[in-house]
């Protein structure tokens, strides 16, 4: 079992940087891929970015990529999302999520465990 409680949220203008956290409980968190989607009003939740248990492969949506970057510390259960040169459409409600995986893809399926999310808003 795994319990994630995700940080940093808030609203921020065009351009600024944000730095989600994650933190997990339970001991077998490094034996677990890592991963971040997000929800808009109205919308389906998406894929962020995944990283797997060893932090060695990550994996980006096109729409995040070489914006955003996750990253993991095993030592201390925590999972991050540094998000530079945010935009508007990057507003949404973002959730951290824990699954058994061995080869990341961009999809929902096989995360186990969610956070709550947290909430980003890009302001023009």
């Amino acid at each position: 079992q795994v319990q994630l409680v995700e940080s940093g949220g808030g609203l921020v203008q065009v351009g600024d940087s944000l730095r989600l956290s994650c933190a997990a409980s339970g001991r077998t968190f490094s034996a677990y891929a890592m991963a971040w989607f997000r929800q808009a009003p109205g919308e389906e939740r998406e894929f962020v970015a995944a990283i797997t248990w060893s932090g060695r492969t990550t994996l980006y949506a096109d729409s995040v990529k070489g914006r955003f970057t996750i990253s993991r510390d095993n030592a201390k259960n925590t999972v991050a999302l540094q998000m530079n040169s945010l935009k508007p459409e990057d507003t949404a409600v973002y959730y951290c999520a824990a699954g058994r995986i061995s080869t990341l893809a961009p999809r929902l399926r096989g995360y186990d465990y969610w956070g709550q999310g947290t909430q980003v808003t890009v302001s023009s």
